[in-house]
């Protein structure tokens, strides 16, 4: 069964989904049709940011069925984000 935390609790927007995939490790989850571009890129790894200063020691991955922009897909890749494709 798919548990998802209260994003307040981890300092991040009340619309944001977290998902809980293990004790280590945290979803973002992206459900929606329009293309996830840059600028939305860069919001999701701030998001990541907030929850790592929070939780210093947890994973965290991005899970979405979302179309990702290829520059975007390259900055995740550098900056360590796994891309979880549902």
């Amino acid at each position: 069964m798919t548990q998802y935390l209260d994003p307040k609790s981890l300092g991040l927007p009340a619309k944001t989904s977290v998902e809980v995939i293990d004790k280590n490790t945290l979803a973002i989850v992206i459900k929606r049709k329009s293309r996830i571009i840059m600028a939305d890129g860069i919001k999701i790894l701030n998001k990541v940011d907030i929850i790592k200063t929070v939780n210093p020691g947890m994973n965290v991955q991005l899970k979405t069925m979302t179309p990702i922009c290829s520059k975007t897909l390259l900055l995740f890749k550098n900056k360590g984000l796994e891309v979880i494709r549902e």
